[in-house]
């Protein structure tokens, strides 16, 4: 942090203030596409005005690297989180709120379903939903296939990502893509680091009884989608309940954290806001408290127009 930003606060009160915060921990997947913890990039920016962000790469995402990259299984996948966590909060962790994109929200919600974190004080799941998702494994080595393979230069790569509709955001798609490709000197070109072709066994899991155990998880919930026709029926009916909060974010694609950063980041904010999440819940002004007999309940779920 800039310390010319702090002005005469003792430098142990800011120390308190910042752990004082919520932690948004977030990680983002896409079947075709494996992005990594840049994809959350320009909304921590704002996002960390009022929470902590920790961003991972998931195993064979980014620049982690494991004894096997290719074990992608829900599980060992839910174990990365856990040691991560503990490795940066010990057995004293703070609120956490996960946020999960696509194949990354099924991660937070396994988590979630486990009920062995915790702190965990909230669950943002953005555009993956059980039925849409199984339905669409079968097509999936068709679309990996189907996929530029190489790139003659990053810049290439860039331009290929939003022309071909995978990110609609330039700024974006500049600080995330490079991190998923690699130089191939055997090839001369740019390659996509994750070989996800080779990961198929472990992709019905990902997916399967994801509506449940998001329903299921007792912490307050919000489901960031693109379009309401990604809604199963199980989220039907829970969303009819008001089991969680529901946005619908117009005008963008699947990578909604990319596309609309500002827009996402302030929708992380209100929810931490909205329910109280943190040591004291994070003020935002103007913005309307739940009445007490409701503090603890799901907020009503909306959409966003």
């Amino acid at each position: 942090m800039d310390s010319s930003k702090l002005g005469s606060v003792p430098e142990e009160e800011q120390h308190r203030k910042e752990s004082n915060k919520p932690v948004v921990s977030a990680f983002a997947s896409l079947p075709d596409r494996r992005p990594t913890k840049l994809s959350f990039a320009l909304s921590a920016s704002k996002i960390k005005e009022k929470a902590r962000v920790v961003a991972m790469d998931l195993r064979g995402h980014g620049k982690s690297s494991t004894e096997n990259d290719l074990d992608l299984s829900i599980e060992t996948m839910c174990n990365d989180v856990f040691a991560v966590l503990k490795a940066l909060y010990g057995d004293s962790p703070p609120a956490i709120v996960l946020v999960g994109h696509s194949m990354g929200g099924s991660v937070a919600v396994h988590i979630a379903a486990k009920k062995t974190l915790r702190s965990l004080a909230g669950l943002v799941v953005v555009d993956v939903v059980e039925g849409t998702a199984m339905a669409s494994l079968v097509h999936m080595q068709k679309i990996l296939s189907g996929r530029m393979q190489h790139f003659s230069s990053i810049e290439k790569a860039i331009e290929w990502s939003v022309r071909g509709g995978s990110l609609r955001n330039i700024d974006s798609a500049r600080v995330s893509i490079p991190t998923t490709l690699k130089y191939d000197d055997s090839k001369n070109c740019y390659v996509y680091r994750a070989r996800l072709e080779e990961t198929e066994q472990y992709w019905k899991g990902w997916y399967e009884g994801l509506s449940e155990k998001f329903l299921s998880s007792p912490v307050p919930k919000l489901l960031l989608l693109a379009g309401t026709d990604r809604l199963d029926r199980a989220l039907t009916i829970g969303q009819m309940q008001g089991k969680f909060q529901m946005v619908v974010v117009r005008h963008t694609g699947h990578a909604i954290q990319e596309d609309v950063p500002d827009e996402f980041a302030t929708l992380i904010i209100n929810f931490i806001s909205r329910n109280r999440i943190g040591p004291h819940g994070v003020e935002i002004p103007g913005l309307a408290r739940p009445k007490p007999a409701q503090a603890q309940g799901q907020s009503p779920a909306q959409t966003k127009s």
